[in-house]
C-alpha cells in the first residue's frame, strides 16, 4: 500500500505529537518522524508543515546559534498546539478504531 497520501492527511498531527515531546528544528523532527516509521515522509513536507502550524498560531519559534553551521529555528508547541493536538487526538483515535472494525469485521469482503 501506498502510504503517502495517507501520510499527508496526517502530517499536521504527526508533527504536532513529535514537538509536542521536545522542541526541534526542521531537520530534527524530518528524522524523529522517520525514527519512528514515517519513513517516506519528505523534508519540503515538513517544513511547509511547520512553517503552517506556526502561521496558524499553534507553534512559537525561537533561534539557537550552532557551531557546526548556520543558526537553528526551534519550534516549540503552545497551549493553542496542545489544544488542536488533543483534538487531533481523540478524531484519530475515533477513525482508527471505526476502520480497523471495518477491516477486522467477521466474514471479509462481500
Amino acid at each position: 500500500m501506498d502510504t503517502t497520501q495517507l501520510l499527508k492527511g496526517v502530517l499536521d498531527l504527526a508533527v504536532l505529537a513529535v514537538v509536542a515531546r521536545e522542541d526541534g528544528y526542521g531537520y530534527d523532527v524530518v528524522r524523529r518522524l522517520r525514527a519512528a516509521g514515517l519513513e517516506e515522509v519528505g523534508e519540503a513536507s515538513v517544513y511547509g508543515t511547520l512553517r503552517r502550524l506556526y502561521s496558524s498560531g499553534v507553534l512559537t519559534t525561537y533561534v539557537v546559534p550552532s557551531d557546526e553551521g548556520p543558526h537553528r529555528k526551534y519550534y516549540g508547541i503552545n497551549a493553542q498546539g496542545r489544544a488542536m493536538l488533543e483534538a487531533q487526538r481523540k478524531d484519530w483515535h475515533a477513525f482508527s478504531t471505526t476502520l480497523t472494525d471495518l477491516l477486522d469485521a467477521e466474514g471479509g469482503p462481500r
